[in-house]
């Protein structure tokens, strides 16, 4: 199995381009995206942001940012603000069209009260649960409510007084009038308006009626002339119910399209599980690296490019399925490889003390900034009588394939002389120094003899090391599948080894003079980015991906 390749055809292009030969909508392709501004977004709506906007593109049409702000107690600007700068961020342009639901909530009551006198809607006394109990099952028909029946008038006089605030919250509903016995319980009567008593973010408290999401949906789409409407698998269900109220009121008709949403394996992609995360604090925000949000990812050190080719290459379905994390990340790495720069790290340092090299003499090493990029160029590495390497780069007495430091081995430290190692000091059995000599012949880390070594280390000298935390980021959760397990509480298979912090690191003198965000390699360890609390005088690094590829080894296995 290979890579898949990015995909340009898809059952919602075909759709487009049928469209556009049958001129259904005068040749207009307009899109948007319509997220609730109740969290931040997550990978999955990358994917969808990446659908609707590049359809747009492909079609030279146009998308649009909308916000579906219909429920004032779980909605606000941090979220909304939050969502602007992640599509933004991802290299995506609404130009003019920012919208919110609230902007047409004077419209879409107007189309309520319209509702209501063509006798399509009545208000309802029922509580919550009893119009629960009402609706029936999947198997058996619901039943009528006593208020149905209601006239136009009386409706027309309960709605607007609901309108006025007369009444408690949860006292009366408007419901659509449609049919208690139909197949699909999403059209047995739904709730049109709800009684909410709660200042909305944007509106304020001009209302304390709100529309419920299914009845702003179609009606937002309508009102912004939409031509088609793609949503994830969840609201096929519901695409006869907005049907059904743009046919009653006579407006303009959207095409809705349904997809299958992203999932990943190892972590959730539910915004009400991510919010109990963050609520519980069992993650540190919104943005932590641990999280499949965008925020999370990008402090992560993922980029927006690699986020965008992975979204092109799983490709557009109908069909539910998960895909696996380790695809993500191979997608990370392609796009890192390219154009991430290389330095060195040591995230557990062990002093290495060069015998024959003179005291106080230091000197510049030429070192390769990235070797897959030919335009990145060189820059200059401090060496001197002390450095540090990697404890597990050494071992007194190594296996038969350990290839690394040991005692009268010879090595390659990266860019600059071969070394061997001739004493070992320990302090109750640990060793805390080795005492080592070079060759000087080997400068650059080549012999003019030709001889060869197994092995190549990274180092970073001691004189001009800066001090770092590193935080190692793995799995959030322990099993693939955490939010289908069948237990109580999804948490339970939380990673209690989610993140290591490594706060004794040791970086080369560069790594000072990047910025939040930048991503580079720490040679041999892997990727890594500058995290936004990071400064020159605590320098945090986050761990992106590791330099092993687990979705080579996944192909290199179905292959066999």
């Amino acid at each position: 199995m290979s890579s898949p390749e990015p995909q340009t055809h898809d059952f919602i292009r075909d759709i487009i381009n049928e469209d556009l030969n049958t001129n259904k909508y005068k040749g207009r392709v307009h899109t948007r995206f319509p997220p609730e501004p109740n969290g931040y977004l997550h990978i999955g709506h990358a994917k969808s942001i990446c659908l609707n906007f590049g359809i747009a593109e492909d079609y030279k049409g146009k998308c649009n940012l909308r916000f579906d702000d219909t429920n004032p107690t779980k909605e606000g600007d941090e979220y909304a603000n939050s969502i602007i700068e992640d599509v933004r961020w991802l290299g995506f342009d609404w130009e003019d069209r920012l919208f919110y639901a609230s902007d047409y909530f004077d419209q879409m009551y107007e189309y309520a009260v319209q509702l209501v006198k063509c006798g399509k809607a009545y208000v309802d006394d029922h509580s919550a649960d009893e119009i629960s109990k009402y609706r029936g099952t999947l198997t058996t028909p619901g039943r009528n409510s006593p208020y149905r029946e209601r006239s136009v008038d009386e409706n027309l006089d309960l709605f607007e007084r609901m309108k006025a605030g007369e009444y408690a919250d949860g006292e009366k509903v408007l419901r659509a009038k449609i049919d208690m016995a139909h197949p699909n319980m999403n059209m047995r009567d739904p709730v049109v308006y709800r009684i909410l008593k709660e200042s909305h973010y944007r509106a304020g408290d001009k209302w304390c009626v709100y529309p419920m999401y299914d009845w702003a949906h179609g009606l937002e789409d309508s009102i912004e002339g939409i031509t088609h409407s793609i949503c994830t698998l969840e609201f096929e269900n519901h695409r006869p119910l907005y049907d059904w109220y743009l046919d009653q009121l006579g407006v303009y008709h959207p095409q809705q399209i349904e997809f299958a949403p992203l999932n990943l394996t190892y972590t959730v992609l539910s915004k009400r599980m991510l919010q109990e995360l963050v609520m519980g604090k069992n993650v540190n925000g919104w943005d932590d690296p641990r999280m499949p949000t965008i925020s999370g990812m990008r402090r992560r050190g993922y980029s927006s490019t690699s986020i965008r080719d992975f979204c092109s290459r799983i490709g557009v379905a109908k069909v539910n399925s998960i895909l696996p994390m380790e695809f993500l990340e191979h997608c990370i790495r392609v796009d890192l490889n390219k154009t991430a720069p290389r330095f060195m790290g040591i995230l557990n340092p062990l002093k290495i003390i060069i015998d024959n090299y003179p005291e106080g003499k230091e000197e510049e090493i030429n070192a390769v900034n990235n070797p897959e990029d030919p335009t990145a160029g060189m820059r200059k590495v401090p060496f001197s009588k002390v450095v540090y390497i990697e404890q597990d780069d050494f071992m007194e007495d190594p296996p038969k394939k350990f290839y690394r430091f040991a005692p009268g081995r010879e090595v390659r430290f990266r860019y600059a002389y071969f070394i061997t190692c001739n004493d070992v000091v320990k302090d109750n059995d640990k060793v805390i120094e080795l005492h080592c000599t070079l060759d000087p012949e080997t400068r650059g880390g080549n012999a003019p003899d030709g001889r060869k070594v197994k092995s190549t280390l990274h180092w970073v000298s001691a004189a001009h090391a800066c001090d770092a935390e590193v935080r190692l980021y793995n799995r959030l959760f322990t099993v693939e599948d955490p939010a289908g397990q069948k237990v109580h509480d999804f948490k339970e298979f939380l990673n209690p080894d989610s993140v290591q912090v490594l706060s004794s690191c040791k970086v080369e003198p560069a790594l000072n003079d990047l910025d939040h965000f930048d991503r580079f390699q720490f040679e041999r360890l892997g990727y890594f980015c500058v995290d936004p609390d990071s400064t020159k005088d605590n320098l945090i690094f986050n761990r992106t991906v590791e330099l092993r590829d687990t979705w080579a080894k996944i192909q290199k296995q179905q292959n066999q």
